[in-house]
């Protein structure tokens, strides 16, 4: 019972059909006569029916047939290839990124990446990898390299990789030493380096791995700035179409925590000097500056989005099982009536507490990443360039915060979802003790979580003088001056309010800090004003989904069906804004009070 994929889809369906204005995102020219509300639950439903047939089965494939190194060649699970091939050749994965009209919204390719997620941590990444580097390809290649790649990455023969982490280069790209040497061709480069750490970066799911590759022409500037992007293939692709070796060559697979059906590779190549790779875009210019970095960004940008989605699915998985065990589970007796006889664990308060700050937490996440993917649908797709600008804003402030919060609060919910079984959370026969071992790499991929931090707070909170993010709270501010004294949800408005105040207060003290030439104090509080950056506006996200369910409640009536989903939705937002909110005036108390014991102390303390 290692694995089960227990969801339910019922919140996806109230977001796309209910709370978000999906109607305009369908309206787009380039979905216009392909996709309507009407037929969402169909859409849903029709991949729900993948993902538990399908898809699922990989997951403890990936468990019992873990992924193997033998002989210079990775083995991934046996169900694996042509689960891969099933979805990509049927337009569920790497083809929406095409150039053309009808392919899948992002808003509803969120769904799918939670949804095949929480079927297989697994199995996702080789199919998002191979996607995020087709879009690169669709991005900067020119004609000849589209031709050259793209088919075969569509439909699901070819696979793909971001080769970016080197030994000596993790987090600090800048670092990298794999170098790309011109040839006679000016668009061809002979590359020589090595990778780890590579996702999908080989494996027998795929005929060829196209690895889009970091590296820095010789005599380009050092640091980031002289870094290049290059299209690797495993096996290099002849005018007419043929394959031979490239130099590209495995030497080993990392023996993981979790995620066992997932390959993580390390890459030589060039050991004999007959590996070659196509340069994007433009080659270092006369300071010796590259485009690589700013070309990688769009697809680590969407690698952490994604990663957010991939956090809910493994997350929500993971309570919908501690749900189910605790509907079973009979121990103990009602705290108001012990004479009665034993119940089921689910009407014991603390699991109440446990399963609630799951579904809250949960909802909150998945609504600020629909509102991300919704942004970007309207960023790509929009008329009005003033409407472009604003969801791209938007999207720039979200990315960070999406990524970081609920690949955070994945180890923590999971955690309460072992709970949840007791013992038996402990043992590897139930479905949460793997889910925590998948999850936790999600803080880690695509910039560790505190990198996100720095962006946001770094970056995010400055950009154009800080009026791109002081229009990102302005919309918090507009709600509740919407909504305020209206006599509904007062006490939760107020506190979201008085949250908004004090977020602003703990980003002038950080202002000031760093006036001061406290600089060090950015840093030290980064993490936790991303969380409070979360906690905001997933309250603000649940109070407008409350609002709404609450008229729904009142038109449909105590008897109907569908009641208590929307009373549901009710609860989680004041469960989450009555108990979780609080934590981000904590946290500007915190940042008031300004603590520098970290910055103070010598790291030989840490010794003792």
């Amino acid at each position: 019972m290692a694995s089960n994929f227990a969801y339910n889809t019922r919140d996806i369906k109230f977001i796309l059909k209910e709370w978000l204005k999906t109607e305009e995102i369908f309206a787009y020219p380039k979905y216009d006569g392909y996709y309507a509300k009407e037929d969402i639950d169909m859409f849903i439903d029709q991949f729900y029916k993948i993902a538990a047939e399908v898809i699922f089965p990989t997951d403890e494939d990936g468990e019992k047939n873990p992924v193997r190194f033998e002989d210079g060649k990775v083995i991934v699970p046996p169900t694996y290839p042509k689960v891969f091939k099933y979805i990509q050749e049927n337009g569920w994965g790497t083809s929406n990124f095409e150039p053309v009209d009808g392919t899948i919204p992002q808003i509803l390719n969120c769904f799918i990446t939670e949804l095949m997620t929480a079927a297989s941590a697994s199995f996702p990444g080789y199919i998002g990898l191979a996607s995020g580097a087709a879009n690169l390809i669709i991005t900067f290649g020119d004609q000849k390299l589209k031709d050259m790649f793209l088919p075969k990455m569509f439909n699901g023969d070819w696979g793909g990789t971001m080769a970016l982490t080197e030994a000596t280069a993790g987090s600090d790209v800048g670092d990298i030493l794999s170098k790309a040497y011109p040839t006679d061709d000016p668009r061809i480069y002979k590359i020589k380096g090595t990778k780890i750490f590579i996702s999908a970066g080989d494996g027998n799911h795929a005929e060829n791995i196209i690895h889009l590759y970091l590296a820095r022409v010789e005599g380009a500037a050092a640091g980031s700035r002289g870094i290049s992007l290059f299209v690797v293939p495993k096996y290099w692709v002849n005018e007419d179409g043929s394959l031979e070796e490239n130099d590209v060559h495995a030497t080993g697979i990392e023996h993981k925590m979790g995620q066992h059906g997932y390959a993580t590779v390390a890459l030589s190549l060039g050991d004999e000097n007959k590996c070659r790779g196509w340069l994007l875009g433009n080659p270092p210019d006369e300071n010796g500056v590259g485009e690589g970095m700013a070309q990688m960004f769009q697809m680590m940008n969407e690698a952490r989005q994604g990663v957010g989605a991939n956090s809910l699915g493994t997350t929500a998985n993971a309570y919908w099982n501690a749900v189910n065990y605790a509907r079973e589970r009979v121990q103990g007796k009602p705290a108001t009536n012990p004479k009665a006889g034993r119940t089921e664990i689910i009407n014991h308060a603390d699991v109440k507490r446990m399963l609630m700050v799951n579904k809250a937490t949960l909802e909150a996440i998945r609504a600020m990443l629909a509102k991300c993917y919704f942004f970007i649908d309207v960023a790509n797709n929009d008329p009005d360039p003033d409407k472009r600008k604003m969801a791209h804003e938007r999207v720039e402030c979200l990315t960070p915060v999406c990524k970081a919060y609920p690949s955070d609060e994945a180890w923590t919910l999971i955690g309460e979802s072992i709970q949840v079984h007791g013992g038996y959370g402990f043992t590897e026969d139930y479905v949460p003790a793997k889910a925590a071992r998948d999850c936790k790499i999600y803080s880690l991929y695509e910039g560790t979580n505190f990198i996100q931090a720095q962006d946001l707070v770094g970056r995010k909170w400055t950009m154009k003088k800080g009026a791109i993010f002081a229009n990102f709270l302005k919309d918090i501010e507009d709600f509740i001056m919407a909504n305020k004294g209206q006599g509904t949800f007062e006490k939760e408005l107020g506190n979201l309010e008085r949250a908004l105040g004090a977020y602003k207060e703990a980003q002038e003290s950080i202002f000031g800090y760093v006036a001061e030439g406290k600089v060090e104090m950015l840093p030290a509080y980064a993490t936790r004003m991303q969380t409070a950056t979360a906690q905001l506006y997933g309250s603000y996200c649940l109070l407008d989904q409350a609002l709404l369910a609450k008229k729904r409640m009142e038109e449909l009536g105590a008897d109907h069906y569908d009641y208590n989903f929307y009373y549901g939705k009710v609860l989680s937002m004041r469960f989450y804004v009555g108990n979780v909110l609080p934590n981000v005036w904590s946290i500007a108390e915190i940042v008031k009070y300004g603590d520098d014991s970290v910055i103070e102390a010598p790291t030989d303390i840490f010794t003792y």
